[in-house]
């Protein structure tokens, strides 16, 4: 019984993934819901448009754009995506207008092979600030 536990437990965690596959191209946008340097609802946003090539199956680099509403400058981002599992993220990304470094963790919910909800939060090293952030994902396989 004890080895027929985690032969169970793969095949479950296999028949509910919707992971996407090396050599896929995900195109992603998000903005912070809630930010630690907003003082106010519809004072400051901060919205993110991003494509990530999955070179293998759990790891991607990406490359997009980040816009404020308050500031004058954007900035140009590169990023990369661990999935430790398969809709659990952990992403690093360079904020090269802002000069800034993010760290976050992040769930990508499933809705189709190429649809996904994303929710996560943000670190950001330069600023300290922590941001928690939505977006959607479009996986083309």
């Amino acid at each position: 019984m004890k080895k027929c536990l985690p032969v169970l437990c793969l095949l479950l965690i296999a028949g509910f993934s919707y992971a996407q596959s090396s050599k896929s191209i995900m195109i992603s946008a998000g903005l912070d819901l809630v930010k630690t340097d907003i003082d106010g609802p519809f004072k400051k946003a901060q919205f993110g448009i991003e494509a990530n090539y999955f070179v293998v199956r759990h790891f991607a680099v990406g490359a997009g754009a980040e816009i404020w509403t308050e500031y004058k400058t954007n900035s140009f981002v590169m990023s990369m995506r661990w999935y430790p599992v398969d809709n659990l993220f952990i992403r690093l990304r360079s904020l090269t207008g802002a000069n800034n470094a993010a760290l976050g963790v992040g769930y990508a919910f499933p809705l189709n092979d190429h649809w996904k909800l994303d929710g996560m939060g943000d670190f950001y090293f330069n600023s300290s600030e922590f941001a928690l952030r939505a977006g959607i994902s479009y996986v083309i396989k």
